[in-house]
């Protein structure tokens, strides 16, 4: 096994890089939490990584407001969601994720632009993201580009950015104006609590406001198909109503609602009956979330 590493320091330095130096089989590099696993489990030879922890570009380690909302850099930790207080306060979708993703000394380390990159059908992170409908600033060598998460994802662990492009940062849209009031959170089943891959899970972001009336939802499932989904029926279907006066019939058509964005496969940590199943009782848990 041969492994050369390059390590640019800004965004020409790393164009040139990807035209000159790199050769046809490399792997872009930050926190290393899924790239190294790889390597070490499978029998890679002339491998070059490209180590972006190098790049000194406003952003790229840093989360920021804006007038639309937040910006986080590619390579922003994991970790700096937990600590990050006006992402707690804005966004716990994204707090709860963060959270659940493997262990705090992982989280130390990997970063959001990894989470999204490594397109894992079971990616919290990403997941989370999703609900918010994030956007996605990329570099491609035809040029920078936005674009929205829900059409980041192209299959399983594959992205529009394709072999060369990179993600710089993450948009997260400011809550709507009138909202007073937040249903977010992330669900996670697994086979165990910690340093283990959802089996199924959901993340929801209601923004109500002060009598309760959800203005805004976003609706997001994950491991129960081969990208992470976007369940906008689902979503819709709460838009106008009450969050403390939804029927338990109206529970139930959510979930089908929910189930509808679902095509799971059974594999060695559950069957795709199971996935189902459990997706179908955690959109309960949403409201009673509302309630607390």
């Amino acid at each position: 096994m041969a492994i050369q590493v390059l390590r640019p320091s800004n965004l020409p330095e790393l164009k040139k890089v990807l035209r000159t130096g790199a050769g046809k089989n490399f792997r872009f590099i930050a926190g290393g939490t899924d790239v190294l696993p790889q390597i070490a489990k499978d029998d890679i030879r002339d491998l070059t990584l490209i180590d972006i922890t190098g790049i000194n570009s406003a952003g790229f380690f840093a989360v920021k407001r804006y007038s639309g909302g937040y910006k986080a850099g590619a390579g922003v930790k994991v970790d700096d969601l937990i600590t990050n207080k006006e992402i707690g306060l804005h966004y716990p979708v994204l707090k709860e994720a963060a959270l659940s993703l493997a262990s705090n000394q992982i989280r130390q380390v990997a970063t959001i632009g990894g989470n999204l990159c490594t397109a894992s059908p079971s990616g919290d992170v990403a997941c989370a993201l999703m609900a918010l409908e994030a956007g996605c600033g990329i570099s491609l060598p035809a040029g920078k580009k936005q674009v929205s998460i829900l059409k980041f994802f192209t299959g399983v662990r594959k992205t529009v950015l394709g072999k060369t492009g990179l993600l710089l940062s993450v948009d997260i849209p400011q809550n709507h104006n009138k909202s007073r009031q937040l249903v977010s959170g992330f669900i996670k089943v697994g086979s165990r609590r910690s340093m283990e891959c959802s089996v199924v899970s959901l993340a929801f972001h209601l923004q109500c406001d002060a009598k309760g009336t959800i203005l805004r939802a976003g609706i997001a499932i994950g491991a129960v198909a081969p990208t992470i989904r976007f369940a906008r029926s689902a979503a819709m279907y709460l838009e106008g109503k009450n969050i403390h006066e939804i029927r338990e019939m109206e529970k139930l058509e959510f979930a089908e609602k929910v189930l509808g964005y679902a095509s799971p496969i059974s594999d060695l940590r559950a069957s795709d009956w199971y996935r189902k199943e459990v997706l179908r009782n955690i959109c309960f848990e949403l409201f009673d979330r509302a309630g607390k």
